[in-house]
């Protein structure tokens, strides 16, 4: 039995591998069902066949309101924040070699979150209304995540090349700090500051809205769309620097190129959802055990396994202590902080 198949179209040739189509698609089917079952539950249930019906505003007026307008975002949101976290853990993964990098541990995500409160602080009124548009707020956090991924970056770097373990420490050495800094802006911002901060620091969807899914998935898409052109790029650096070199690669530019775009994903699903944690770690590791390493196939596996993660997270989050929310953020972390130490004990002697 072939492994492989292809095709031709037009003046175009594919060639795809049988177990990583049959594991997108068996993904993306799974994503799909979620979200139904997602948009079903809560205080209000709703049948699978009805929710079907409401998306396409062919139910009672309230069922289509709650799908449409309460919970369809949300769950968009989950999917895109967790797909963007993914993929920038996995771009980290490649570049870095370390299985060990992720944009939450390496501060990437703490400096997201640093600048997101500060816009939140800087740019709100007395009445909690922001005075710049929302559509700014992926920029700030870009700008954050691109400062500490470079800085951790430059401080890790030693002999010329760059130690797993020099960079796990130090980033988590940066991430606290920047920690510390977000604090301080709490506490020097409004009052009502301080509550919204606790949101984006935990990481959770709750209250989101569509100008906000609308304001992240052009980011993402493009975003996205970037990065699948240096997947090869990816695979190639995934197998040494030197061969790289050798290859005619531009090394540093390469990674140049390639911690913006991941520094660029992080910082838009922070502006939105907060810092999640541990889903750009535990996604790609993943999708490695289920398709390999091949970039090509291992982002979209990543993307689809990182929207999952954060869409079940939500729905416990939202229905196990209803009608208390628990931030998602919480789950993740419950999840991956174990999965973080099992790592660091297996690569320990590498």
């Amino acid at each position: 039995m072939k492994k492989n198949v292809s095709f031709r179209l037009g003046k175009l040739s594919f060639l795809i591998n049988k177990r990583s189509f049959i594991t997108t698609v068996g993904l993306t089917l799974l994503i799909i069902l979620l979200m139904i079952v997602s948009l079903g539950i809560g205080q209000m249930k709703i049948s699978p066949i009805h929710v079907v019906k409401a998306i396409f505003s062919a139910s009672t007026d309230m069922e289509n309101l709650v799908v449409q307008s309460f919970r369809m975002p949300r769950i968009l949101l989950s999917i895109l924040a967790g797909a963007a976290l993914a993929m920038s853990g996995a771009i980290l993964q490649g570049i870095i070699r370390n299985p060990l990098a992720s944009p939450d541990i390496i501060g990437i995500t703490g400096g997201a979150s640093f600048t997101t409160v500060a816009f939140l602080a800087l740019y709100s009124d007395r009445s909690n209304t922001l005075t710049l548009s929302i559509h700014w707020l992926p920029l700030a956090s870009f700008i954050g995540a691109v400062v500490i991924g470079f800085l951790v970056y430059f401080l890790a770097w030693k002999n010329g090349g760059i130690a797993p373990i020099r960079l796990v420490l130090i980033g988590v050495g940066v991430s606290a700090a920047v920690q510390a800094l977000t604090t301080m802006m709490m506490l020097l911002g409004p009052i009502f500051t301080a509550s919204r901060a606790n949101i984006w620091i935990t990481g959770s969807v709750n209250g989101t809205n569509w100008t906000e899914v609308a304001t992240l998935a052009p980011w993402i898409l493009f975003l996205t769309f970037i990065l699948f052109v240096y997947s090869r790029r990816l695979n190639m650096h995934d197998l040494g620097e030197e061969l790289v070199t050798n290859a005619g690669g531009f090394v540093q530019k390469d990674r140049f190129i390639l911690l913006l775009l991941s520094t660029a994903l992080a910082g838009g699903a922070v502006a939105f959802a907060g810092g999640v944690g541990f889903v750009g770690l535990m996604a790609p590791h993943m999708a490695r055990r289920l398709v390999g390493s091949s970039y090509g196939v291992l982002l979209p596996v990543s993307a689809l396994l990182g929207g999952t993660i954060v869409l079940v997270a939500d729905l416990i989050a939202r229905t196990a202590f209803a009608p208390l929310e628990v931030p998602v953020g919480v789950f993740t972390s419950a999840i991956g902080a174990p999965y973080f130490i099992y790592l660091l004990f297996k690569s320990r002697n590498k």
